[in-house]
């Protein structure tokens, strides 16, 4: 069987590695879903020889070894990176990279997919993202920062309903409220204020959403393909805001030319300003963006890969991926890099833990597993998840697991994702049913004129 395996891997090399590698020892840094995903991408690169992650999950450690310490420990990452002999490090979440680990890395001397506490400030701070956003000139919301009470209802009243309130600092994707109740909006930033925070008011923009990552190296970049992912807890985009219950991708009803336009609108005047800064930015940019009746706008920069989107968009890449983030941590991206994909359509959905998004219920066994995994074209990645003492697998976080089906479209990879969905279960487990039902259906419009 693995000498199999060895030749479909190297059947899959599209081309050469774009930075000469042969052997690559890779460190992926994070516990979740995004970062199971990336493992699993990492492992099918023929250029990938050594793997590991810390501190990973119940399912990541099913495939790698991983590492128990605190990801936001500056020191332990490095230890960590050097005992290993690690040839690339890929740091996953928000939080490690506002702590600054990419820097205490580059200070040693070890190659980084992930940019510097500086750059990391594009998420970390949406205050400053949008200072970023009007001197490039890219197309956003108009917001108002508020520090109190008076400036919010101030701004709530300049923009009106649907109003949209944003905690300026890091909130794991839930920090946002977008409600026609003004009681509501200023509740939230009230909350925002004493918890010593900011916020940033925005007008609210109209249009279907889409994530575009795009991969730097500072100066250059390259997309990934587009995703859409679903943030509310219940179908019909009901309920609160989750850290993200499902994702899918490509995207059929986009129109032609979208992702050359956001590269030459959003990503490339973005890079330039923050080079101009100072402070390049190296790895993923995504960008949440919408599209308007008056074109693409820029909802937020994360600083990162997004999650769920990474678990459909790299289910569905042939390009070697350790090859290509490696060329971006060395600075030696190709702007002008064709990335290879397969043909078919990619549905992830969330699975989270009862009571989630407020306070997650933990230590309910999974089952159906394996048998989920066993599926054709279906994959299982872990977020929160870990083992109990009897060697179970066990809820461990609010999301707690992502399935992925492939399929000819989405109506088919569709129906492969909720087959495996529903070969799992514990106690309380929820999903959403309508994961990229409309588009499916066709039901997604764009205003004409947008493009």
């Amino acid at each position: 069987m693995p000498m199999r395996r060895d030749r479909d891997l190297a059947r899959r090399r599209p081309r050469p590695n774009p930075v000469g590698l042969s052997l690559v020892k890779v460190l992926v840094i994070g516990p979740g879903g995004r970062e199971h995903a990336l493992i699993r991408a990492l492992a099918a690169d023929p250029y990938v020889t050594d793997l590991h992650c810390a501190p990973g999950n119940a399912g990541i450690s099913r495939d790698v070894t991983t590492h128990q310490i605190d990801a936001q420990d500056t020191e332990a990452v490095v230890a960590l990176a050097r005992k290993l002999g690690s040839e690339l490090v890929i740091v996953g979440p928000e939080a490690p990279l506002a702590a600054g680990v990419a820097d205490a890395l580059l200070a040693a001397q070890i190659p980084v997919f992930g940019p510097t506490q500086a750059a990391a400030q594009l998420e970390a701070s949406k205050a400053f993202a949008k200072n970023v956003m009007a001197e490039a000139g890219v197309p956003t919301a108009m917001a108002m920062v508020a520090t109190n009470t008076q400036e919010a209802a101030e701004a709530l009243d300049s923009f009106g309903a649907p109003y949209v309130v944003k905690d300026d600092g890091l909130a794991a994707g839930k920090g946002v409220v977008v409600t026609s109740d003004r009681a509501e909006a200023l509740a939230h930033a009230q909350t925002c204020f004493e918890a010593g925070g900011t916020v940033v008011i925005e007008e609210f923009l109209d249009g279907p959403e889409v994530s575009v990552f795009v991969i730097c190296d500072g100066t250059h970049a390259v997309p990934l393909a587009p995703a859409q992912d679903f943030k509310r807890i219940f179908d019909n985009d009901e309920g609160p805001n989750t850290g993200g219950m499902g994702a899918y991708s490509p995207l059929p009803w986009l129109p032609a030319g979208f992702v050359d336009e956001v590269m030459d609108r959003v990503a490339y005047p973005t890079l330039r300003d923050m080079e101009s800064r100072g402070t390049p930015f190296t790895g993923v940019l995504y960008c949440g963006l919408a599209i308007t009746s008056r074109g693409i706008r820029v909802i937020e920069f994360n600083a990162r890969f997004g999650d769920p989107e990474t678990q459909a968009v790299l289910a569905r890449l042939k390009t070697p991926l350790g090859g290509l983030l490696m060329a971006a941590a060395k600075g030696e991206l190709d702007d002008d890099e064709q990335l290879h994909w397969r043909p078919e359509t990619a549905v992830g959905v969330v699975m989270a833990a009862e009571n989630y998004p407020e306070s997650p219920i933990k230590g309910a066994p999974i089952t159906g597993l394996d048998a989920a995994a066993a599926l054709e074209d279906v994959s299982v990645l872990h977020a929160g998840t870990t083992t109990n003492a009897e060697g179970e697998i066990i809820v461990d976080g609010g999301r707690v697991l992502a399935v992925v089906g492939l399929g000819a479209d989405l109506h088919s990879a569709r129906a492969k994702a909720y087959a495996g969905v529903a070969a799992i279960s514990w106690d309380g487990a929820q999903h959403r049913t309508d994961i990229a039902l409309k588009a499916a259906n066709g039901q997604i419009n764009i205003a004409e004129g947008t493009h």
